[in-house]
């Protein structure tokens, strides 16, 4: 009930911030550090004192309330909507290999060789997340393990270090443990006389798949996406150490305006962003059943 609230409250003020949106555009070319934050903390909550650099109009909707300020600050960007469709992206990335390989873990593979594979999936667990990352700037790098690799194939170098590409790759290295466990749980509890009911009924492989198997597994799917999807979100280190300059996510810009810039009515409001992303997206994962596979 609380989620469904949540998710009611955040649609409203994505529509309110939208339709203020269209009735004033914003300068796309503005940057958060452009943003004039000289107000008291009740201007603030009133939705009083924004303004940006060249454009005094753009973020002063009157009577605004504050998570209705910190929305229509978001929705005016591009960017930040391209930020949430890249963590959508990694989550998406990691139920496609992990769903195989979950699958490979519980029909396929033998006793000894599934304990191996599970430990190995948990292993880079044990690592500090720090050196993960690190170990893929050096991988990833123009004189990296990666460009040696491709020249001793005889293939020209992949200068991908530093790009959104980077990210991408790195994001999926790092959450894919969170998406296998629960897949691999799901699929875990799906008799076998499942599928061989299927192919008793003349089933082929690919239909056992995908109206037996897959529907029995998107509960688990969805409990790794929340996984993936909110540690992508949040996440300020791996943008800041493998990305480039325009690959910011919400993360790094609390983080940098927290730290940096030292706007912290700025860092506050955009927190509540992600809050809201994710009651939405926990209420929608919830009807999948993801709760259950936790």
């Amino acid at each position: 009930m609380l989620a469904a609230c949540a998710a009611a409250l955040a649609v409203r003020l994505l529509a309110i911030a939208l339709f203020q949106g269209l009735a004033a555009p914003p300068d796309r070319h503005a940057q958060p550090d452009q943003i004039d934050y000289e107000a008291t903390g009740w201007e603030l909550a009133s939705g009083h004192g924004f303004a940006i650099a060249g454009q005094p109009s753009w973020f002063r909707p009157p009577g605004t309330s504050f998570l209705i300020a910190a929305v229509y600050l978001v929705a005016g960007r591009s960017w930040a909507a391209l930020r949430i469709v890249f963590a959508l992206l990694s989550a998406l990335t990691c139920a496609v290999l992990a769903l195989p390989y979950a699958y490979f873990l519980v029909r396929v593979a033998s006793r000894r060789l599934r304990l191996a594979l599970l430990v190995a999936s948990v292993l880079p667990l044990w690592v500090s997340y720090l050196v993960r990352v690190y170990s893929w700037r050096l991988i990833l790098n123009p004189d990296g393990a990666l460009n040696w690799a491709l020249n001793g194939l005889g293939l020209p170098d992949q200068n991908i270090a530093y790009t959104n590409w980077a990210m991408w790759l790195v994001f999926t290295y790092i959450w894919f443990p969170f998406m296998v466990l629960p897949v691999y749980a799901a699929l875990e509890r799906v008799p076998y006389s499942y599928v061989e009911a299927s192919a008793d009924l003349g089933a082929k492989g690919w239909t056992t798949l995908r109206r037996v198997i897959l529907p029995l597994a998107v509960p688990g799917l969805a409990a790794g996406s929340i996984f993936t999807f909110s540690l992508t979100l949040g996440d300020y280190i791996a943008p800041s150490l493998v990305g480039g300059p325009g690959s910011s996510l919400i993360g790094t810009v609390v983080f940098e305006n927290l730290g940096l810039a030292n706007n912290l009515p700025f860092a506050a409001a955009f927190a509540t962003i992600p809050l809201a992303i994710m009651a939405v997206y926990l209420a929608l994962m919830k009807r999948l059943g993801a709760f259950e596979s936790l």
